[in-house]
């Protein structure tokens, strides 16, 4: 059993366990996408909603997780309302949970920028042509749209790759979520798991980034 995952004394960096547990998975490769999250985020006035993204880095110091989306979808309307989340890592294979909760920002536009041209050609066409959480009458409409989209960028390529150069559209990038709080789960026997919770305070700066506090950190009942 994977109970030794959280001996004594506890890991004074929850998340440093995380990238562990994340990089193992990917080792593993147990599950077909080993960094699914489920990431929960709400209206200003508390009306939840939920989905599952990928989570693209865990950044243990000084303490986020990286994810990829467009703002004009759901959850990036309610980010932008309410910049806060909650987000699962579940690793079924490995026994072991990661929960995270805290305040979200947006990433550069830079690290944006590097991380859409990393993405195959059709990916890139995909975040033009979807209107995500909008709307459409039909598949066949959407068919035409990424084809439409396809065609716009067809005729510009790059000298080193021979593709098309199709830029990060200025609706789509990164967030990063800053952890306030993370919580580390591991099945025991019994239903008797293993549990603890990590808290700190994130604090804003005049940049518009955060500064995170050191963690406290607490064992939990099952």
């Amino acid at each position: 059993m994977p109970a030794e995952r959280l001996l004594d004394p506890l890991p004074l960096e929850p998340l440093e366990v995380a990238a562990d547990w994340l990089a193992e998975a990917w080792r593993l490769r147990a599950q077909a996408n080993p960094n699914s999250m489920m990431l929960a985020t709400s209206t200003r006035d508390g009306r939840p909603s939920a989905r599952v993204v990928l989570c693209k880095e865990i950044v243990p110091q000084p303490g986020y997780v990286v994810f990829y989306t467009n703002y004009h979808s759901r959850k990036g309307r309610e980010l932008a309302d309410n910049p806060r989340a909650a987000a699962v890592l579940h690793f079924d294979a490995l026994q072991c949970q990661v929960r995270i909760e805290g305040v979200v920002e947006r990433c550069s536009a830079a690290e944006s920028d590097a991380y859409f041209a990393s993405r195959s050609i059709a990916s890139r066409v995909g975040a033009w042509a979807s209107s995500q959480s909008e709307p459409i009458e039909s598949r066949e409409r959407l068919r035409t749209r990424v084809a439409e989209a396809a065609r716009r960028f067809e005729k510009s390529f790059t000298a080193q790759s021979g593709e098309p150069m199709v830029p990060r559209p200025p609706h789509w990038g990164g967030y990063r979520l800053w952890a306030q709080a993370v919580e580390l789960w591991v099945e025991g026997e019994s239903r008797i798991h293993d549990r603890a919770r990590w808290t700190r305070e994130v604090a804003p700066q005049s940049s518009g980034s955060f500064k995170a506090g050191s963690w406290t950190v607490t064992r939990l009942q099952p």
